[in-house]
């Protein structure tokens, strides 16, 4: 789903839409959106997630930190003040084959209120031409636009003693007909947005429901014959995505039923790489050849001696830093075994020799036991999750975040608290609105925390009257924002205004 979301918002950008600025009721324009389009197309080609298929954690904040970037960009059309911002991407390396080493992550600080600044530090932040932009001379300001999102009012209307002033423009005689427009989806309440995308959505669900029956009966029939605890899909693709994958996998196991045999009592699911997760699952990436597949199952094995090492790995990093507890991520991609392994070798070397040189801060408490830590990749991000967990990256130096670590203690537990008090409540209040809503399905970005999925979900119980005849075995993935998948699905903003 999250491919098909990205090309969603990209046809968005492309769009010939202006962007505008507005300054005491006159719209200025300065770069429309195909010049925008046009000038961070090197960017795009750079940074787009299809790039990384082989390496999902920085496919996933590629995807995510595109999502956020179209929202400020949308933002600054309607020239609303912005929270200075920093968004991380990984680049695609130039003239070189891609590999975990060549790749490059940038921080893009956006802190311009200008659409045309801000186009200008995305493209030098990663050193990349700004000539097209630099080409566009601004328009001057008395020579105004109407932006494509502003309401279309009469020109010529007279004003009376009792007019808004919302509903005049004083910069223009011209006569233009009335028509009546939508306000764009995020501004949107979710009742119209529903009136209006409802009828779509069920046509699109009613188109599909072959497709799902017969993913489902493939589905039990190859757990029957072979096996499989679980198989299922988890690479960001619709619905008609997975039935080719599962008659993929049919065609490969009828061919070679004896291989086949590694595989029982194992989830089996199709992903964005090849490899055995942390939990046990068989991860087959659903763009490679049924070769590779195979080649993988033959091989399984392997894997499964490195799966049986890690724990013992999880353990001296606990020990090493004061028996804090380490974890995997709540909300990330899935984590290859034999990757995992080698980070956690690495941060335990690297710690080890620090806690021998200098020793841990003394305010710290005996232990660490009621903390976690999650160590993950190289280039990933030094931070204190929203669920309260240490997020590490490998190549971490060890002074850095022993440092971090004395600084967050406070907050960390404090999150820790908060999610453990929440999650219990989002789970009951879930099943609620599932049976409540009658919905066939009810999802949610790993971006929304419980927090904000438990507010959520009361605002959808308090208004369950006014919105059970619109969701009425509907498919709801709670997100960031409004759209209607090709599946049929209905992604809603978690903080939908009613």
């Amino acid at each position: 789903m999250a491919t098909e979301i990205f090309c969603r918002r990209v046809k968005q950008w492309l769009k010939p839409d202006v962007w505008t600025s507005r300054h005491m009721g006159v719209a200025c324009r300065y770069l429309t959106s195909g010049e925008v389009s046009a000038a961070l197309r090197p960017f795009y080609f750079t940074v787009h997630p299809d790039l990384f298929g082989q390496f999902p954690q920085e496919r996933a904040v590629n995807e995510n930190s595109l999502k956020t970037l179209s929202s400020i960009l949308e933002s600054l059309q309607e020239n609303k003040p912005q929270r200075p911002t920093t968004l991380r991407f990984y680049l695609k390396p130039q003239g070189v084959v891609i590999n975990r080493e060549s790749l490059k992550s940038v921080n893009i600080s956006l802190v311009k209120p200008d659409i045309r600044e801000t186009v200008t530090v995305i493209l030098t932040s990663c050193n990349l031409p700004t000539t097209y932009v630099d080409k566009i001379a601004p328009t001057p300001a008395h020579k105004p636009e109407p932006s494509f999102r502003s309401k279309v009012y009469n020109y010529t209307q007279e004003p009376s003693t009792n007019y808004n002033e919302h509903d005049y423009t004083y910069n223009s005689r011209i006569k233009r007909p009335e028509r009546k427009t939508k306000p764009p989806k995020e501004f949107q309440s979710l009742r119209s947005w529903l009136e209006d995308n409802e009828s779509e959505a069920r046509g699109k669900l009613a188109a599909v429901a072959p497709v799902r029956e017969e993913v489902a009966k493939l589905q039990e029939s190859l757990c029957q014959r072979f096996g499989l605890a679980e198989l299922a899909c988890d690479c960001g693709w619709n619905i008609a995505h997975f039935r080719g994958c599962l008659q993929s996998f049919q065609s490969l196991a009828t061919q070679h039923p004896e291989q086949m045999t590694a595989l029982k009592g194992r989830s089996l699911v199709f992903s964005n790489d090849t490899g055995v997760s942390m939990k046990g699952q068989v991860l087959l990436n659903s763009g490679e050849v049924r070769q590779h597949w195979l080649d993988f199952i033959k091989n399984l094995h392997k894997e499964e001696e490195v799966l049986l090492t890690v724990p013992a790995f999880e353990k001296a990093t606990s020990r090493v830093l004061k028996d804090i507890r380490v974890v995997r991520r709540k909300f990330q991609p899935k984590t290859m075994a034999k990757e995992y392994e080698k980070n956690l070798r690495r941060l335990t070397t690297s710690l080890s020799d620090y806690q021998g040189r200098r020793g841990y801060p003394k305010h710290w408490p005996e232990s660490l036991a009621n903390y976690e830590l999650v160590v993950e990749t190289e280039a990933g991000p030094l931070m204190v999750s929203p669920t309260g967990q240490f997020i590490v990256p490998a190549s971490c130096p060890s002074f850095l975040l022993v440092t971090f670590i004395s600084e967050n203690l406070d907050n960390a537990a404090k999150l820790l608290h908060h999610y453990r008090a929440h999650k219990h409540i989002e789970k009951e209040l879930h099943e609620q609105c599932v049976s409540e809503l009658q919905l066939a399905a009810l999802l949610k970005d790993d971006s929304v925390t419980p927090d904000l999925m438990t507010a959520c979900l009361r605002r959808l119980l308090d208004h369950r009257q006014h919105l059970a005849v619109h969701l009425h075995q509907a498919r709801l993935h709670i997100t960031n924002y409004y759209s209607v998948m090709s599946d049929g699905q209905m992604c809603i903003p978690w903080n939908f205004k009613l």
